[in-house]
């Protein structure tokens, strides 16, 4: 009788260590939300989530949406570059297996130093490069050069007109003749402008007997 009456308090003393000692599933949340910017209030893509003294963790989707399984006080920390870290804690005393945020990151901005690249290790190396170096004019001597007179005409000489040329130039004789229209027109064998204008071109060699 007493080895029964010990066999049954085992039994019961290690029913109670062992239900003890169970794992709690209850004690797990799903942690589900969005990570959207301070600012603008959109969802900011492939935000990390990691849980604070563990290797457990998530990311963000593109719309800044994510769903992380976690306990009763864990310290979830978000991680984003160009943003500052942001910090939540699950509340101790949640009960419910489902839970919801929302939370906000700011923009970070950082500072960097200026940093000068030059390809020259030394001075003395810039100074032999410098004295080399083969300057090419400048945008306003490549524009004197493409408006030089003699290229200029060159170029006008070989161009001919083009149909609204056409057009003007028949206009203005049209013109000219309705202006002396029941006269006779002037006579440039005694207009002194028309004889400098011909004394001008013989000198510089324009008129050329064909």
């Amino acid at each position: 009788m007493p080895f029964l009456l010990l066999l049954v308090l085992l039994t019961t003393s290690a029913s109670s260590f062992s239900q003890n000692k169970a794992p709690d599933d209850s004690r797990y949340i799903q942690l589900s939300g969005v990570v959207v910017e301070g600012d603008s209030m959109k969802g900011v893509p492939f935000t990390s989530l990691v849980i604070k003294n563990t290797n457990y963790g998530a990311v963000t989707d593109r719309d800044g949406f994510f769903t992380l399984i976690v306990k009763p006080g864990d310290e979830i920390n978000f991680v984003n570059l160009s943003y500052k870290d942001a910090h939540y804690t699950i509340p101790d005393t949640l009960k419910a297996t489902h839970y919801s945020i929302v939370q906000i990151i700011h923009k970070d901005t950082f500072t960097l130093k200026e940093v000068s690249i030059y390809p020259w290790p030394d001075k003395e190396d810039f100074k032999a490069a410098f004295l080399k170096l083969n300057v090419a004019n400048t945008d306003l001597d490549r524009a004197k050069q493409n408006l030089a007179a003699e290229q200029m005409r060159e170029l006008v000489r070989g161009i001919s007109m083009d149909a609204y040329g056409n057009y003007r130039y028949a206009m203005q004789q049209q013109y000219y003749k309705m202006s002396y229209l029941g006269g006779y027109p002037p006579n440039n064998l005694l207009n002194p402008m028309a004889w400098a204008q011909f004394i001008k071109a013989l000198k510089s060699g324009k008129l050329k007997i064909q």
